[in-house]
């Protein structure tokens, strides 16, 4: 199988737009000395860096700063929301546009290299479709090979290379020594002269004063920050959120499965919660059973050296608990009758029965979501963090024994798994194993996982559960993540966000196709917690992150699910029978564009456009020497407009490829605009702003001119099956107006609108319409959400007419407020409905049917 990219993505459109218009104004010419080396052209001041800046933070509803922090721009965007392919298509459009060359991406760890270089093997071929066969050269930098050093910095063509910051954060760094084979100059020396930019891939890893050297000695024309969780901002650029992701339906739906031990009071149960210094003492925080008033309770309490914690707790089971040692260093407390506990792990609380429980529970999550599944081409894996590697890799470690046990008893109640060998089915992955016994196939483990995506992801690889630590904490995951187990014995170094963005990304089938809307793209975190406390914790990490500006995506509970089931004869009841006899007829679409009617309402919005000049600025900054260096002091500046003649590209040929329309037409439209004069201000600007004119007018156009015609082909009621949902969001069909016993909705203003259609007397009948069924529109593919039936009767209560209607409803003050691209596929979906003479509408208000 490939993998399969779609170029049109807007949030990513979006994301790599905001980065380009940065430099609006850029000039395009490279500084080159043959022979010698290749330079990246200068930017734009940096005046007018900040007011293309401000104009972007603006659109993209992001505080405008007050000056600009340096040649630093961060990019946030939530894991699984192709992160990778929005950098590098960065790198591609900023070299079409202003012919920047040389690019560094630089990761802070192999595994994120190892994403990065496979994201990079695997577009090339959509890159190079994408861009016109443009030529770029790829790899990682390799100490050994040094001849690649000279490759960056004199190559002509596009250079991409890959670090990782170990390999420059040392004076001891083969990159910072004179080498002969560079003719006795330093690797780095070569790089810096090139000006190369700077991609900072999880650049919250970089931010130690150390880093921030070591990449600053690169000499970097600016520094691109991609992340989804940053720790400092630097002039953000665009914000994909959290929910952002989560309500655009760009990544999987999260519900917790968690396995917990009811209250046992009658344990010795200890969990060491943290180690502080407190005014130079140790102190260490455990949680245990307290005896109060009311009775028993897990408390927290804090002790120190020689605390007893029978008279700390007053519970009589902790006797002969006498805190000995407490080391910072190893994190651990030592009690006098011998017992060790290590920060975040406990005893007493039977902890391998609760691990057993959550390997089994994975198990049997992992073969119901495969028979699910299996008929869509998608095959399901499963990922296990645990703590200790010995418990894994060692032939009598504890999860590698019970993973074995429950594999073997689960799969006797799943027929179509009976024949699976278990030693096939599982593999580990552990950055630092090499240390451990009991792992002999690394290599081949971590290709396949690291590496082979691919391979991971076809049903003729019979690996499906994945064992590994902190070492996939970034830099690694995989669409076809179904279930995560958190096996923690230690506090584990991962934050909630970091465990589940391990296999949020959306699915792909056998295909490459990435599977959209899909009521099983739902990610299972199978915990050791309660539902509350990981959502609670989850919460505060988005509420850390970005405050009270967004309401954090709440997970679903995996105990809270139940199958609604379509009712016996359904196909035979005369309303249903009816109304899909009506709406399921399918219809193809053409379109036809008054091409001389788009060409006068193109020029007359050219010619309102109003593009300044560029003007030349003169700076005056007092030098000065001291013991630090050269510092620097603004006195002031003036600037005037340039009377330099500007090269014109072919700007036929650019706005062509920009908006996908004939040469012929764009020479039609700019052959009557009156502002042509304006190219020669700023002739890179002007070609912007006109293609983004004729692409939203071509839109426009397109939806006005569709018309739709009805074909042989229909929806199938067989497509129609028992499905799973949330109780949440159910409602019960309790007047026997629906074919399955219950109604599913998306929101509570669906909720309120299916219960208006289920106590009116006259709806007869209404189905909430599945993802599958859609209208095809020249923008995408449109779901609508209802379908009724409603009976007219007169003033006697006899039946009139029965109305067969499709309702999208839409819970906004002001239809006209919707997004457009919502307004278009809603002007394709009325036309669609129109052919097949079906009432279709929009509505705002729960109580407007027919």
């Amino acid at each position: 199988m490939k993998f399969k990219f779609e170029s049109d993505l807007e949030y990513q459109l979006d994301a790599i737009n905001s980065v380009v218009s940065l430099f609006d104004g850029q000039n395009t010419k490279n500084l080159s000395f043959p022979h010698v080396v290749e330079v990246n052209p200068k930017v734009i001041s940096e005046n007018k860096i900040l007011e293309n800046l401000r104009s972007i933070q603006k659109e993209n509803n992001i505080k405008e700063g007050a000056e600009l922090q340096g040649m630093d721009f961060s990019i946030e965007m939530e894991t699984g929301t192709g992160k990778t392919y929005v950098y590098l298509r960065t790198i591609l459009e900023l070299n079409k546009k202003y012919g920047f060359k040389k690019f560094i991406i630089m990761v802070p760890s192999v595994a994120v290299r190892e994403g990065v270089l496979k994201t990079l093997n695997i577009t090339k071929e959509h890159f190079k479709q994408l861009y016109g066969n443009i030529s770029y050269n790829f790899y990682q930098y390799d100490s050994a090979k040094l001849s690649k050093i000279r490759e960056f910095s004199r190559s002509n063509t596009l250079e991409i290379m890959v670090m990782t910051l170990d390999s420059i954060n040392k004076d001891t760094n083969i990159i910072k020594k004179h080498n002969d084979r560079l003719s006795g100059q330093k690797p780095i020396d070569m790089i810096c002269r090139t000006n190369p930019i700077l991609i900072l891939d999880e650049p919250q890893n970089m931010e130690s004063e150390k880093s921030k050297d070591s990449l600053k000695e690169l000499n970097p024309l600016f520094k691109l920050r991609y992340s989804a969780t940053h720790k400092n901002y630097y002039n953000l650029v665009y914000r994909l959120t959290p929910v952002d992701a989560y309500n655009k339906g760009l990544v999987k739906k999260i519900e917790v499965l968690s396995v917990i031990k009811d209250e046992d009071f009658n344990t010795d149960y200890i969990k060491c919660l943290d180690i502080t210094v407190d005014k130079n003492k140790l102190k260490a925080q455990l949680e245990v059973n307290k005896k109060q008033k009311s009775g028993y309770v897990v408390k927290t309490v804090t002790v120190k050296h020689g605390d007893d914690l029978e008279k700390k707790s007053k519970n009589p089971n902790y006797q002969n608990f006498i805190v000995s040692g407490i080391d910072a260093r190893s994190n651990q407390v030592k009690f006098s009758n011998g017992l060790i506990i290590k920060k975040g792990q406990n005893v007493g609380g039977d902890k391998e029965q609760i691990m057993k429980m959550q390997i089994r529970h994975t198990i049997e999550e992992h073969f119901r979501k495969q028979d699910i599944l299996k008929p869509y081409g998608i095959k399901v894996l499963s990922l296990f963090f645990i703590d200790k590697v010995a418990n894994y890799v060692e032939k009598e470690g504890f999860i590698r024994k019970t993973f074995i046990e429950e594999f073997n008893n689960v799969k006797r109640g799943f027929e179509n798994y009976n024949d699976l060998d278990v030693t096939e089915v599982h593999k580990g992955y552990f950055s630092a194993y090499k240390s451990e016994s009991g792992m002999e196939s690394d290599k081949e483990a971590f290709d396949l996982i690291m590496k082979d995506k691919e391979k991971l992801l076809s049903f003729e690889e019979p690996t499906q559960f994945i064992f590994s630590h902190s070492a996939l904490r970034e830099g690694w995951d995989n669409p076809n993540v179904f279930n995560i187990c958190t096996l923690n014995e230690t506090v584990s170094e991962l934050k909630k966000r970091q465990e589940i963005g391990r296999g949020v990304r959306l699915p792909v089938n056998q295909d490459g196709d990435r599977i959209y809307n899909l009521d099983f793209n739902i990610l299972t975190v199978v915990a050791n917690e309660s539902y509350s406390d990981y959502v609670s914790k989850l919460q505060q990490e988005y509420f850390d992150e970005y405050g009270n500006l967004v309401d954090s995506p709440k997970p679903l509970n995996a105990r809270d699910r139940t199958v609604l089931k379509l009712k016996k004869q359904f196909k035979l009841n005369p309303e249903f029978e009816e109304l899909w006899k009506r709406i399921s007829r399918k219809t193809n679409y053409a379109v036809k564009i008054d091409t001389k009617k788009l060409v006068e309402e193109c020029v007359s919005e050219i010619n309102s456009l109003n593009i300044n000049s560029i003007r030349i600025k003169v700076e005056k900054i007092e030098l000065s020497l001291n013991d630090d260096g050269i510092k620097t002091l603004f006195i002031g500046e003036e600037s005037e407009e340039s009377n330099n003649n500007f090269e014109i590209p072919n700007l036929i040929e650019l706005i062509a490829n920009e908006t996908k329309l004939t040469r012929n037409t764009i020479y039609e439209i700019l052959a009557k605009v009156d502002n042509f004069n304006l190219i020669f201000k700023n002739p890179q600007e002007y070609i912007h702003s006109v293609s983004l004119i004729i692409l939203e007018k071509l839109k426009e156009f397109l939806v006005n001119g569709i018309n739709y015609v009805e074909i042989e082909d229909f929806w199938q009621m067989e497509l129609f099956k028992n499905v799973e949902a949330y109780n949440d969001y159910i409602i019960p069909d309790k007047n026997d107006k629906c074919i399955y016993d219950g109604i599913i909705c998306d929101s509570d203003g669906e909720k309120n609108y299916a219960q208006v259609l289920e106590d009116n007397d006259l709806v007869k009948m209404f189905i909430k319409l599945p993802n599958w069924f859609f209208v095809e529109t020249p923008i995408g593919k449109y779901n609508p959400d209802w379908a009724i039936v409603f009976d007219e009767r007169d003033l006697t209560g006899a039946s009139k007419e029965k109305l067969y209607l499709v309702r999208e409803t839409k819970f906004v003050e002001n239809l006209e407020n919707l997004r457009p691209l919502e307004k278009y596929k809603i002007k394709c979906a009325n036309e669609h409905f129109k052919t097949l003479g079906i009432d279709f509408k929009t509505v705002n208000d729960i109580n407007k049917i027919k």
